[in-house]
Order: C-alpha cells, then sequence, then structure tokens
C-alpha cells in the first residue's frame, strides 16, 4: 500500500478521523510475531509477571506491583525520550496524535505509541516483566506466561475479566499447577460461575466494586507492602476518570498519557510521580491534546439521536476520545452514547438514567459497565465490508447497535411491569 494514502499530513481531518489509525493496516500476522518476540523478553527470567489492561488503571497496578518488588524502571530515561518527542513535533516531525481509548473491545489496531517506545528494551530490563492486554487477550497472555515464564513466578493480572471460564481455563489451569502464586485484582463485574472456577483453582481473586473502586484501589490494599501516601492518591486520581468522577482535573492526564505514552513508559513515570506527572509529561500532553479535542468535535458534530423506549441514545461515529464525545452528548441530552469507530468496534456510554450498556454490548459481541461498555459486532467478514463501514460511517454498525437497544429496551420494559404485577398480587 502506498503510504501517502494513509499519511494523516495532507488529509483533512473531516476525511481521515473517518478512516482506523495506521495500525489497522498492518497485517495481524506480524503485529503477532511482534507482540509475542516483546513478551517472550519481558517474561523470560522474570521474578513475577503482571498481565494488565493498557489504560492507567491496568498500568497503576503494574506500577503498584513494581514498587511492591523494588523493581521499578528508571524514569530519567523516559523522559528525556519525551523531551525528543517534543522537539521532534515542535520541527514538525512527529505522527499526528493517536486518541485516547480503553481495551474493552479489540480494536485491531497498533498502538502507534508502541512505535513512540522511548527505549527500545525497556519491556526487558524490571525483574518484574509487563505484558499488556484487553479483555479479549486473556487467554493469549496467559498462554505467552506459561511458554516463557519460570517455574515458581509470581504471577498477577489486572483490570481484566473474562466473559467466560471456558477460553481462559487450559492455560490458567496450566499455571495454576507451574506458578508459586496467582493473584487477580479486578473491579468489573464477574459472572459467578466463572469467579468460583477461578478461585477454585487457588487464585487469589479480589473483585472490588466497579461503581466504587478502580482496580488501582484494589492492587493498593491487596497488596502487603508499606506504599506511602502518593501511591493512594494515584489510585484515586486514577479511580476519577476510571469511575468518571470527573472531579480531579489530573485524572485526565493520566488517562490521556497512558494511552499515549506506551506501557513501559507510564509504570515508570507515575511509578516515580504518581499523579503528578512532571512538567515534561504534561506538556507532552498537551500538544497532542490539540489533535485530541479536533476529533472531538468532528464526533460531536456527526452525532444523530435516536428514541429507543424511554432513552435518547446518541450515536456517532469516528476516530476520537470516546468518552469525551459521549460526556459532550450527555450535555446536549443524550441518555446513551454509541460512539462507532472505524476499526470495527464501538463504545457505549451511559448516564444516571442508563445503566444498561453492558447488556447492549452483551448482545452484539462485548461487555463491561453498566454504564460503559464496548463491544465489536460480527458483521466484518471482508475488505468490502469494512469499506462500507467507512464510507456509509457505519451503519451497518449503527444499526446492530440500536437493535440491541431496543432488546434491552423491552426487556426492561417487561421487568417493570412483572416487578408492577408482583406487587399489585402481593397487596391483594
Amino acid at each position: 500500500m502506498d503510504d501517502e494514502l494513509i499519511d494523516e499530513g495532507d488529509i483533512p481531518r473531516s476525511r481521515y478521523t473517518r478512516l482506523p489509525g495506521k495500525g489497522f493496516f498492518y497485517p495481524d500476522s506480524l503485529d503477532e510475531e511482534r507482540a509475542e518476540r516483546r513478551a517472550e523478553e519481558a517474561i523470560e527470567g522474570s521474578e513475577a509477571v503482571v498481565i494488565a489492561d493498557g489504560d492507567a488503571d491496568g498500568l497503576a497496578c503494574a506500577a503498584m506491583i513494581r514498587e511492591a518488588y523494588d523493581a521499578a524502571l528508571d524514569a530519567a530515561d523516559f523522559e528525556a525520550a519525551i523531551a525528543a518527542r517534543l522537539d521532534d513535533e515542535s520541527d514538525g516531525e512527529s505522527e499526528d496524535g493517536a486518541e485516547a481509548d480503553e481495551s474493552e473491545a479489540d480494536e485491531s489496531e497498533t498502538d502507534e505509541s508502541e512505535a513512540d517506545d522511548p527505549t527500545e528494551d525497556a519491556h526487558a530490563r524490571s525483574p518484574v516483566g509487563l505484558v499488556a492486554a484487553g479483555p479479549y487477550s486473556i487467554d493469549t497472555s496467559l498462554e505467552r506466561v506459561l511458554a516463557y515464564a519460570d517455574d515458581d513466578v509470581d504471577l498477577f493480572v489486572c483490570d481484566l475479566c473474562p466473559d467466560d471460564y471456558e477460553w481462559i481455563a487450559e492455560p490458567l489451569e496450566a499455571l495454576a499447577e507451574s506458578t508459586a502464586s496467582i493473584r487477580w485484582f479486578d473491579h468489573h463485574q464477574w459472572d459467578e460461575s466463572t469467579a468460583a472456577a477461578v478461585r477454585d483453582l487457588g487464585v487469589d481473586l479480589v473483585v472490588g466494586e466497579s461503581d466504587e473502586e478502580c482496580t488501582a484501589d484494589v492492587a493498593l490494599r491487596s497488596l502487603d507492602h508499606d506504599f506511602d501516601d502518593r501511591w493512594a492518591e494515584l489510585a484515586a486520581v486514577t479511580r476519577d476518570h476510571d469511575l468518571w468522577i470527573k472531579e480531579d482535573p489530573r485524572s485526565d492526564d493520566l488517562a490521556d498519557y497512558s494511552y499515549w505514552a506506551g506501557g513501559e513508559e507510564y509504570a515508570a513515570i507515575v511509578g516515580a510521580y504518581g499523579a503528578d506527572l512532571p512538567e515534561t509529561v504534561r506538556a507532552f500532553v498537551a500538544e497532542r491534546r490539540v489533535e485530541k479535542e479536533a476529533r472531538i468535535g468532528a464526533a460531536v458534530d456527526r452525532a444523530v439521536t435516536h428514541e429507543v423506549g424511554e432513552w435518547t441514545v446518541a450515536v456517532t461515529y469516528g476516530r476520537c476520545s470516546q468518552n469525551e464525545v459521549a460526556e459532550a452528548l450527555r450535555e446536549e441530552g443524550s441518555d446513551a452514547a454509541v460512539i462507532v469507530k472505524p476499526a470495527g468496534s464501538a463504545s457505549i456510554r451511559g448516564s444516571e438514567d442508563f445503566r444498561h450498556a453492558h447488556e447492549v454490548a452483551g448482545k452484539v459481541n462485548g461487555g463491561g459497565h453498566p454504564q460503559a461498555a464496548g463491544c465489536k459486532p460480527d458483521i466484518y467478514d471482508d475488505m468490502l465490508d469494512y469499506a462500507q463501514h467507512w464510507t456509509t460511517e457505519g451503519q451497518a454498525c449503527k444499526r446492530v447497535i440500536l437493535a440491541a437497544f431496543e432488546a434491552v429496551a423491552e426487556e426492561v420494559a417487561a421487568g417493570e411491569e412483572d416487578a408492577g404485577g408482583d406487587g399489585d398480587e402481593g397487596g391483594e
């Protein structure tokens, strides 16, 4: 493919935000080879291994675990690399900034921040190896630990929840036999049978209340280490964004930086500075936000609202930061927001009046929280389907998700009728 076709430098924003990032066009087979190689380098010889979601919450847990093992990387090298990136950007030589995102669904994109990894071998330096994962790659990450870790390694899994036990059963059961310990920290909503099966293997599974704690809170109270106050503050600020409380402006900095920086850099910086990021990092985040804000505006302008049951659902399309887009759409009166991405996935965001995002996502190959969920409908058979997706701004994806909203609305209405009927009968 001609690089100029996917080079955003000379393409209007109104066009390139309708397309996936460059990583989408990078073959999965090559991406998997690179991921496999880096995982091997990170895991081999490690005293402990952390499999964590690659967002601010999961990576905060990784930083805490490295602190507990006295295995944090020196932040100085990363700060120097960040300063160099800023110099490159001021000279107009940098890649266009990517949007902040979480790992709710397989975006089928290569994170551009990986290409900006400030130290090429950072992933292999710490005696606590870090393997970033998403909810749909837990099994692959477990298999890599099984393949490359020494016997009696300590294994941690953070901020990840499997949809069901069966697809992680084989590697997890083998690791339960070979590792010294497995500790799993999370705050998502677990199926009771899945949680029971994991615990039956001897895994120390600690799941916090999803509307009260983030996983960093769970890790902080679960790890046997005397953490100083900055770690409690880091957990609190991480929670502020992860639970969408939005009372601390630093939480947006952490969330954005975790995506743009890459896992090793983020873990090293917050490990050294906590929630108060150094000036160089704040400057880097501010530079990237110029593009981010423009993409948010484009997505909000594209939104169309639909009345589904008692809810007003706003649906939009584009490469953007879905949380901020959803917030803007809520401010305009929507109860729920759907942000369909060019890579084929979608984010579903709720509000105080809509707490069924995970139910909607569950009907279209996804899951998540009551007010924040993600999915990727199984509707893409070949590149022609993706071509139609891009040229129609995700119309097929929008239709199946709106149909899921309709189904959930009917279920909620039926449940309310049943509850009312039971109440009437009980009063007679």
